[in-house]
């Protein structure tokens, strides 16, 4: 039997966005061919990774990283309506990718992000793929935003955490969507990494790093901002699910991780992989 040819639509959600990885890793272990990808934020990173041939590369280094070291690739910055610049980071992505076009990719590649200008999605469909993956990910108030053109470009998940829309036209077997706001209990996952190097939150991290501050954590800004972005991204995802639904949905638990948990990659890519096996069982096999 043919391989099932597939449009993955990867949605928006920080660090949850890891999962992504885990599922990409169980589709091709199951058969399937990903052939177009739509992604959104971390959606978006993690797709032109794949599309590119670099995800097993980023996979590994993320699963190298705890607190601390994330705390360390953060370009604080102030200047210009972001408190980080990102450079950091994307410097390292660049050495991974090189100098890269989406038309050059071997599959089709769409980024998602928002025109806070015209509020209006930007999809991103050529072009150099890093700088798609910097205007998709720009989340408000986080990274400093993207200037192009006329447009101020932040995160896609603003507008669409969920964008099935750019797959319409696919001539695939099955659309698959990975939803990281599903309200469903935090799975239980096991990954055989030490939990002592990981004890801290990013924020913490970025705290004792910055600011020397051992007080008590309190509801801080960074509570805020998570918890704002979560409730937004939630009901936008259930709308946009209601106007371009998938064939198949993926479900990753809200509760697995928070938006800025960047150092825990093990346990989320791992929840990845547990919520598409459950999905895939659903799937009807394809003449």
């Amino acid at each position: 039997m043919n391989k099932k040819r597939v449009s993955l639509v990867l949605g928006s959600g920080g660090a949850r966005g890891y999962a992504h990885i885990g599922v990409i890793e169980i589709l091709e272990k199951k058969g399937y061919e990903i052939v177009s990808i739509s992604g959104a934020s971390m959606g978006a990173l993690i797709g032109g990774l794949y599309g590119c041939g670099k995800l097993d590369e980023y996979r590994d280094w993320v699963l190298g990283l705890d607190a601390f070291d994330v705390a360390y690739l953060l370009d604080i910055s102030f200047a210009r309506g972001g408190i980080i610049e990102g450079e950091k980071v994307f410097k390292k992505l660049a050495e991974m990718t090189g100098d890269i076009n989406i038309e050059d990719l071997p599959i089709k590649y769409t980024a998602v992000s928002t025109d806070i200008v015209r509020k209006k999605e930007v999809w991103f469909q050529q072009g150099n793929l890093l700088d798609a993956i910097r205007a998709s990910i720009a989340i408000p108030s986080i990274f400093t935003p993207v200037t192009k053109e006329k447009m101020i470009l932040v995160d896609g998940g603003a507008l669409n955490p969920l964008p099935v829309a750019p797959t319409q036209s696919d001539l695939t077997d099955l659309t698959i969507g990975v939803n990281l706001y599903a309200k469903i209990p935090k799975p239980k996952v096991k990954t055989g990494k030490s939990e002592d190097i990981r004890k801290h939150n990013i924020e913490m991290a970025v705290r004792e790093l910055f600011v020397n501050a051992k007080e008590e954590r309190k509801f801080s800004m960074f509570d805020v901002l998570d918890k704002t972005f979560d409730t937004m991204q939630d009901a936008l995802t259930r709308y946009r699910i209601a106007g371009y639904p998938p064939d198949i949905m993926i479900n990753i638990s809200m509760h697995v991780c928070n938006t800025f948990d960047f150092h825990k990659a093990a346990e989320v890519i791992e929840a990845g992989k547990m919520a598409a096996i459950e999905a895939i069982e659903e799937i009807k096999p394809i003449p």
